[in-house]
């Protein structure tokens, strides 16, 4: 009789990670000290984040250099991320346009101890959280289009810096204006008064 030859059975593996554009593959660095790997990344970013009054916007783009250095516990990441964030000028409400610029290094650790705050997931990190962290840090919570912007002129709105030399006239205090009101009425009762006592001295010469 002639064996049938087993068939050979093969694993699939499948991987819980859900990749996003801040998803780096570490395959090549797991436990090899010493090794080091740089990369270039160009996000879009998929949703926006920042501040009340800055962010970087959903669609925006950000470019990170990553460096990743294996260790004995982990992978060692430093980044120079860049972009710019938009949002309005506290003073005269106009957009502004921020540039931003950070740098970023922290330890993506095998252990999941809660002693650290990143780890490496399988064999990728996510660099998402640590970005979103060191960029709203970064974010001014009052930006303002230029550091002398004199804001809005408060009776009627209009921006300073486009009109220079803007101003209105001085308001009347109501108290002057009630008086200036009683000028015309102050000077007919006393003509009349006045013309009244002459005509009761004429009859009584007669």
């Amino acid at each position: 009789m002639h064996e049938v030859p087993r068939q050979r059975e093969y694993t699939f593996r499948v991987s819980h990670i859900v990749k996003t554009p801040y998803t780096v593959p570490v395959f090549d660095l797991l436990h090899r000290p010493g090794e080091m790997r740089e990369r270039e990344l160009d996000i879009v970013v998929p949703e926006g984040f920042g501040n009340a009054v800055i962010q970087v916007p959903t669609g925006g783009e950000l470019h990170v250099d990553v460096r990743m250095e294996s260790l004995h516990d982990g992978i060692l990441v430093s980044a120079d991320v860049t972009g710019t964030a938009v949002g309005e000028c506290v003073r005269c409400l106009i957009e502004v346009r921020l540039p931003i610029e950070v740098d970023i290094q922290e330890l993506f650790a095998y252990s999941e101890d809660e002693a650290f705050d990143y780890q490496v997931h399988e064999d990728t990190i996510d660099l998402e959280p640590v970005v979103r962290d060191a960029v709203v840090l970064s974010l001014p919570f009052q930006p303002v289009c230029q550091e002398d912007c004199s804001g809005l002129c408060p009776q009627c709105g209009v921006r300073l810096l486009d009109n220079p030399g803007h101003e209105h006239e001085a308001p009347v205090d109501p108290r002057w204006a009630a008086l200036a009101g009683l000028e015309g009425l102050t000077g007919a009762p006393t003509n009349d008064v006045d013309g009244a006592e002459s005509s009761g001295a004429a009859e009584e010469k007669r």
